[in-house]
């Protein structure tokens, strides 16, 4: 019939009244009974084989979270349609997607926040359902209304309740009247500087002052004491306005050694609600998530039960509906749990959650947005052993854990994982395949490493190992930290609170020294590289015997070297004696000499022995800013070595045609072009700057010559390795 609703669409129109909160009963001042309206989800039917009422579903949002809901769509039959910005078009999840539509320029604000460009792109497609993962528009109460009232079923929450629970201060007074504990403090509208002094010096200290739309630990500041507050309201006030467009702030007592406990839940349009049990969330640097584990460990029944009827307390409160997650933080020393903030999405952690209940949440989003009820009772659901998820960053671990930018030149998954899915003990999320740059425009995680187990030591063993099996290249990573992290005895032993990064700090960060067997293989890797990268550019002579910086004793070739070894910070000088073709002996500082002996590369593997024991070791290198970095994975270990690229272009013939190429070391935008064409380069010259991450890089001309072939302008977005510039080499005269 024409103009008929499908039938998701009805089912959007018969929201029940049931949604309505009755008053909560507290047990003690700790512990909350299951609510009178939570539902025992009589009204379930067997969904688990029902069709999906999508004809067709788009996500609005790129990388890994695109590429999860995609698994799970295509398995349940469902097409998909991706949007991309020009930055991503060769992204994994646009290869992905049954369709894919460019949406905008690289930056976030042109591309994936653009509302009107998502929902026209909607409709282009046949989409009927759109779903926002995490980031982005996914809370976006705009959005989330926008595409109700265009007849596209938003794969979340309704509006009204992405409001509630975005506004901390209306989403605690909320809590209040629901009975769920909210940590003391001062949550009202007057927002004079006398009023909230007062109220802070009745809160006591130390009072910790929040931006009431914060997130992200924006306009975040702590008192410890009276004196401390105007200042710190003052600057929570400016940072506020500043991030989220409001100065309202809010005051909370300050819990010194406290738990970040969360609590997944799901409703329906039904009614029915229930909580897939917690994470623990507590391991965190700058206030963001680095690694989680369910169920939380060290807590009893009596206080898991509680945390989940607060959890669905809380939901209910603002009629809400699919997945969501809300926030907890505990008080270590007294015990006590006081709601935080919920988040009204699916969570980037929720892996851990699928694994422990073996659900797939991402099917339930859709079920729920179909119209359908929950698929099972909170009497069916159980939890089955423990997981972890490790959050594998981009990022400079020893520089304060900043982001960093570059290309992924080696990217290899343990062999037993698997995609997406729990089908393995080990899980790989990624949205990233080898060759992909890591820009400046988006969140630089690249990877979720998950393991489970059927207790907590089986789990964390089975993530150390997966993390150590991991071969990742190209960029610093967090690798390393994350490894430190999972054999920690202190997080073994799950002594667990926010501080904890900060109280170990010096164990998981500080540097490690290079073991001289390590540095013996990797100083023969580094020959026998430069020997294949001599003999693919044809020099006349082959071999060991083209090195030029060597001298020859009785037939044997001995050469200095060094390497940096960022793990240690050590500069490693050695000195490399060449024996033969596969035979050297590597001596460094006053350390015995070793000898390495049948050393050859069969593809990217170096087999040597050292001694009586065999070595086998994959071994990668790339240049990254001015270095060459050699990774070599051996032993479950990835060892770093790095060495300042050459500048002296001393060569001829193919060798100078690459030394004249001006590449681009990171991901980056031109802010200047310092050389035209025609212009003659002297070695060292500026030719480009780019700016990357906040930061201004300048590129160099490698050698003196011609500038040619200028391939950027200002404005250009360049992804690393991208050819700037040819400068044609001043060759000297041979017959001079």
């Amino acid at each position: 019939m024409q103009g008929a609703l499908p039938l998701w669409a009805v089912c959007l129109q018969t929201r029940q009244a049931l949604l309505s909160l009755t008053q909560l009963k507290e047990v003690g001042q700790t512990f909350i009974s299951r609510p009178s309206c939570y539902r025992s989800c009589s009204t379930v039917v067997d969904t688990q084989q029902a069709p999906i009422c999508i004809d067709k579903l788009l996500i609005a949002n790129r990388g890994e979270i695109a590429c999860r809901v995609m698994h799970t769509a295509k398995r349940l039959g469902i097409p998909t349609v991706a949007v991309y910005s020009e930055a991503d078009k060769h992204a994994k999840h646009v290869h992905l997607a049954d369709q894919a539509f460019c949406i905008g320029s690289p930056a976030a604000k042109d591309s994936y926040l653009r509302r009107d460009r998502v929902l026209e792109v909607a409709k282009r497609a046949g989409a009927t359902a759109v779903h926002p993962g995490y980031g982005f528009l996914s809370e976006n109460a705009g959005f989330a209304k926008l595409c109700q009232d265009n007849g596209i079923a938003f794969v979340g929450p309704p509006a009204s309740a992405i409001t509630s629970m975005g506004d901390k201060s209306e989403a605690k007074a909320l809590m209040v009247k629901a009975a769920v504990p909210v940590v003391p403090g001062y949550h009202g509208s007057d927002q004079a500087t006398d009023r909230l002094m007062a109220e802070g010096a009745k809160v006591g200290f130390p009072v910790l002052v929040k931006a009431a739309l914060g997130g992200g630990g924006k306009g975040m500041k702590l008192a410890m004491q009276q004196d401390e507050l105007k200042d710190a309201l003052s600057s929570a006030k400016r940072e506020a306005i500043a991030s989220f467009g409001d100065e309202r702030i809010l005051l909370e007592r300050f819990i010194q050694r406290p738990r970040h406990i969360e609590v997944q839940i799901f409703a329906d349009q039904l009614g029915n609600a229930v909580y897939l049990f917690e994470r623990d969330c507590s391991v965190q640097r700058r206030h963001q998530k680095v690694i989680e584990e369910a169920p939380a460990p060290n807590i009893s029944l009596e206080f898991r039960q509680s945390l989940g009827h607060a959890a669905v307390a809380a939901g209910l409160a603002v009629g809400y509906q699919g997945a969501g997650t809300v926030e907890f933080i505990v008080d270590t020393d007294t015990g006590e749990y006081f709601f935080m903030e919920m988040n009204t999405r699916l969570q980037v952690e929720h892996p851990v959650t699928e694994a422990i209940t073996g659900q797939d949440l991402v099917e339930w989003q859709l079920r729920v947005a179909a119209g359908q009820a929950l698929p099972l009772t909170q009497d069916q659901l159980h939890i089955q052993g423990h997981a972890f998820e490790a959050r594998l960053y981009a990022e400079s671990v020893s520089n304060n854990f900043l982001p960093a930018t570059g290309t992924v030149r080696r990217w290899q998954v343990p062999a037993n994982a698997s995609f997406f899915d729990n089908s393995s003990t080990v899980r790989i999320d990624s949205g990233v395949s080898e060759g992909d740059a890591v820009g400046v425009n988006y969140d630089p995680m690249i990877a979720k490493v998950i393991a489970r187990g059927p207790d907590r030591s089986t789990a964390l063993a089975r993530l150390h190992t997966a993390l150590s099996d991991l071969q990742v290249s190209g960029l610093p990573t967090n690798q390393e930290f994350l490894k430190r992290l999972a054999t920690h005895p202190a997080f073994i032993a799950a002594e667990l609170d926010t501080s904890f990064i900060q109280k170990h700090h010096a164990r998981l960060v500080d540097a490690q020294p290079v073991e001289q067997h390590v540095l013996a293989l990797a100083a023969v890797a580094d020959h026998l590289l430069q020997v294949q990268e001599a003999q693919k550019i044809g020099t006349s002579l082959p071999g060991a015997w083209s090195i030029l910086d060597s001298k020859r004793i009785n037939q044997v070739l001995t050469k200095p070297g060094s390497l940096e070894h960022p793990a240690s910070q050590a500069h490693l000088a050695f000195e490399l004696t060449i024996h033969g073709l596969q035979s050297f002996t590597v001596q460094a500082g006053v350390a015995e000499a070793i000898s390495v002996t049948r050393a050859i590369f069969t593809g990217d593997v170096l087999t040597a022995e050292l001694g009586d024991q065999l070595y086998r070791a994959t071994v990668s290198t790339h240049t990254y800013l001015d270095e060459q970095v050699i990774s070599m994975w051996l032993e479950g270990n990835c060892h770093e070595f790095r060495k300042p690229v050459p500048r002296k272009w001393l060569r001829l013939g193919a060798a100078a045609k690459v030394a004249g190429t001006v590449i681009s070391p990171m991901p980056g935008k031109i802010i200047q072009v310092l050389v035209q064409e025609g212009d003659t380069a002297e070695e060292g010259d500026a030719v480009v700057v780019l700016e990357a991450m906040k930061m201004e890089h300048t590129v160099r001309a490698p050698c003196a010559g011609l500038v040619t072939d200028l391939r950027c302008f200002v404005g250009a977005q360049v992804e690393d390795g991208h050819t700037l510039a040819t400068i044609v080499p001043e060759v000297a005269d041979a017959s001079a």
